[in-house]
């Protein structure tokens, strides 16, 4: 089918797709640890969870040279591909929604702070590369998440209206980045709670894409 005008459907990847989160904190553990730097689950989702990695340089790593900044978050981002390497699995519900949007129509969009290689390898891992009509990376940007500029490029790739889209976030930054691009925003429960993601400026949140309420939402949005 030919693409719905104006409606698109954009997700996150970490923690969204697929729960990795737990993953990239063991590997922040590893690397920053030694550097005076540990992590649990409430720091972690407060400081490091969908923020960038520039921004994790220029608040951890200040005291390092931009080129020794630079190969720290490259040892930090090889280890989590390690790590994630094989285990990768779609949260439920996933592929029946991209399933559904596909015969629909509605084009979908990858939104990420991940590095390119990251993100590539997550998308691959799932099977899921060829749904995505476009992959954008932060980083890749003048701005980051959470400034609105990475979705409204998401939107802009593939003609998307931000009144009639749809996006999916797991951290504060996301969700406040796809908020501030006029986009409804579903949270995805894998690391914060509730009420977390509505101060953030989500319009609901959701343990997973099975989730009733998010099923009638998009279904709603979708018009299907």
């Amino acid at each position: 089918m030919p693409p719905v005008s104006g409606k698109a459907l954009l997700f996150d990847i970490d923690g969204t797709l697929a729960d990795t989160d737990a993953l990239h904190l063991e590997a922040f553990n590893q690397v920053l640890g030694p550097r005076g730097h540990s992590f649990d689950h409430a720091r972690f989702s407060k400081e490091l969870q969908g923020f960038s990695n520039a921004s994790i340089s220029a608040r951890f790593l200040a005291e390092e040279p931009p080129t020794r900044q630079t190969a720290i978050i490259g040892e930090k981002e090889a280890t989590f591909r390690r790590l994630v390497a094989g285990k990768v699995q779609p949260l439920p519900g996933l592929m029946a929604l991209l399933a559904r949007a596909d015969r629909a129509g509605i084009p979908m969009v990858a939104v990420t702070n991940a590095p390119r290689l990251n993100a590539e390898m997550l998308l691959s891992g799932l099977g899921i590369t060829d749904r995505f009509k476009a992959l954008v990376i932060g980083d890749e940007l003048a701005h980051g998440k959470p400034h609105p500029m990475p979705y409204l490029e998401g939107l802009r790739a593939v003609g998307g209206v931000a009144a009639l889209s749809v996006a999916f976030e797991d951290s504060r930054s996301g969700i406040q980045s796809a908020s501030a691009a006029g986009i409804a925003t579903i949270g995805i429960r894998t690391s914060l709670a509730h009420a977390d993601m509505v101060a953030a400026g989500a319009v609901t949140t959701a343990a997973n894409f099975d989730d009733p309420e998010l099923v009638r939402m998009v279904g709603a949005a979708m018009n299907w």
